[in-house]
């Protein structure tokens, strides 16, 4: 081969490397015995369990991916509903992706192949799944392109039937609580305002949300379930709420309160933040596909503004 023709070679080579697959990624997990979901250096947690099995998969190729998540959970909250990207070389993703001996039928595209193989390394009986995966559309990312994320809270009161198999996702309850009341209480508080007076508090981090959606319902087993959307959430917000809405439905704040307590727009002991263990990430939502490059620019701009001070 002459040079030209080397050149030619080393430059498609070149290119190959540098060119990115993002895969989205759909994941559930039991978060009983995570420390969160963010990874840490001496603590369990999802993002460190799933990076680790990526690390697993990768180690041959030199370019292990990392994970963006749309909202990190705490230590003890679940998902059904959470989604993350990556972003793989696409030279790593084919070797990685590569049909294997007396497989060669495998033809449902390189991301399923890719969680198929994420899961034989988690384990069948892991408690922590992935549940889809896509390659992403144009402009997608998991944290920015986001518009709400929804949860709910399951609360099981004196008049709730206790399901043993349904403990580690549901907090049992030593009274019977007045569900009219917590709804209540819940619609008072909708709409765009400072949540200070819900939020663990955080350098540079604002506490303005937009709660679209907030209301109790019991269903026929007697259990109270709580579901909760917005455009985000701050640290420890639903558990707060919820804990505020419990106190109204026991009788120990009025169905007003909760409203006068976020005006007052700081931390108060007139109710108790609510475990985490009830506590569910059940979906997260996002635009049509020709819009999420400008939403995720639009929340971007959002938060640098605030950084900046001039938000919040």
């Amino acid at each position: 081969m002459g040079a030209v023709g080397e050149q030619t070679v080393a430059v498609a080579d070149t290119a190959a490397e540098a060119s990115v697959v993002r895969i989205r990624l759909g994941i559930a997990y039991d978060g009983t015995e995570f420390n969160g979901w963010s990874r840490q250096p001496t603590q369990r947690t999802v993002q460190g369990v799933i990076e680790e099995a990526l690390g697993t998969l990768f180690r041959r190729t030199g370019a292990v991916p990392r994970l963006t998540v749309a909202g990190r959970t705490d230590a003890g909250v679940h998902a059904r509903g959470q989604v993350a990207h990556l972003d793989v070389p696409e030279r790593a993703l084919s070797t990685v992706v590569r049909p294997r001996r007396g497989h060669d039928g495998e033809r449902t595209g390189p991301a399923a192949v890719l969680a198929r193989r994420l899961t034989g390394i988690l384990g069948a009986d892991a408690d922590v799944v992935i549940t889809a995966a896509d390659i992403a559309p144009a402009g997608f990312d998991a944290r920015f392109s986001a518009m709400w994320r929804r949860y709910e809270y399951c609360v099981a009161d004196l008049a709730a039937l206790r399901d043993p198999l349904a403990r580690r996702a549901t907090v049992a309850y030593p009274r019977t609580l007045d569900v009219e009341a917590m709804n209540a209480a819940a619609g008072s508080l909708l709409g765009l305002h400072d949540f200070a007076s819900f939020c663990k508090p955080r350098a540079g981090a604002t506490t303005i949300r937009t709660l679209q959606h907030f209301g109790w319902e019991r269903r026929s087993d007697g259990v109270l379930v709580a579901s909760l959307q917005a455009d985000a959430f701050c640290h420890s917000m639903v558990r707060a709420l919820v804990g505020a809405c419990v106190a109204v439905g026991e009788g120990r704040l009025d169905a007003s309160d909760p409203l006068a307590l976020l005006r007052a727009t700081e931390r108060t002991n007139a109710f108790k933040v609510m475990p985490a263990k009830g506590l569910v990430l059940t979906e997260v939502g996002y635009p049509a596909d020709d819009e999420l490059e400008a939403r995720a620019m639009l929340t971007r701009a959002r938060r640098e503004l605030h950084v900046d001070g001039v938000i919040g």
